[in-house]
């Protein structure tokens, strides 16, 4: 199964506890095959309109593509380790800044493999 986390700076809610399964932290600063560049974040985060977003996105799903041609093989490990147990993607999203966790790129990177692996076991929580 493959679904997306919200990770929290500080001490986590009691009430809002960490998935079990694996974990990956994908921002933008980590080195993570679904990781968006500070650029697209910087820009859509100066530009949360739906044309920002729409931006944020066609940039985002841009390098996906680009980086699924160029490194398959990592897309179909995370795939393949998401079919054996459970496997999460982690964002600051939502922040009071940027609400929308349809907006984040967690988000997005969920619609990707929903398209690119149909037999995934792909789950959205808009938590």
């Amino acid at each position: 199964m493959l679904a997306r986390y919200h990770l929290v700076r500080g001490r986590r809610p009691e009430d809002d506890p960490l998935p079990e399964g694996k974990r990956y932290d994908t921002r933008k600063h980590t080195h993570h095959i679904l990781r968006p560049t500070p650029e697209m974040v910087e820009e859509f985060l100066s530009d949360l309109s739906q044309a920002g977003f729409k931006r944020f996105r066609a940039a985002y799903l841009a390098a996906l593509d680009e980086r699924f041609a160029e490194q398959r093989e990592r897309f179909d490990a995370l795939a393949q380790e998401a079919r054996q147990g459970d496997v999460f993607l982690g964002c600051n999203c939502p922040t009071a800044h940027q609400p929308d966790v349809r907006h984040c790129h967690t988000w997005l990177a969920l619609e990707y493999f929903a398209r690119k692996y149909p037999d995934l076991d792909v789950r959205f929580d808009a938590r």
